[in-house]
């Protein structure tokens, strides 16, 4: 993992959402649930760190159905990584929150 990038649960999501195939903006604000002053900022990270490549579509795409040109993001191997590494992070993090702490048995004398 970069050591620049902080692996936080926003994160995690942005990249769940890509490797499941949401690749622009607006659809993985719609799959997270995170505002756009969270995702965009995230995406722009990702991408900087080679985390993600990206690419806008064609003008003409965007003007035939009247809307503003998307950037289309990819996962990278690197990418793919530092998600599984998020994985194992939060999986055990919800694990760990799950389990009750053990307490001792008051004695019974």
């Amino acid at each position: 993992m970069s050591p620049r990038l902080n692996l936080t649960y926003p994160t995690a999501l942005v990249l769940q959402a890509l490797a499941r195939g949401f690749h622009h903006g607006f659809d993985i604000m719609d799959a997270t649930g995170l505002p756009s002053g969270t995702v965009y900022p995230i995406l722009r990270r990702l991408d900087r760190e080679g985390l993600l490549e990206s690419q806008w579509e064609k003008p003409s795409l965007a003007q035939r159905e009247q809307r503003p040109p998307r950037r289309y993001y990819e996962i990278t191997e690197a990418g793919e990584g530092m998600l599984a590494e998020a994985v194992a992070r939060y999986r055990a993090l919800d694990l760990a929150v799950a389990r009750p702490a053990r307490r001792p048995k008051p004695s019974s004398a």
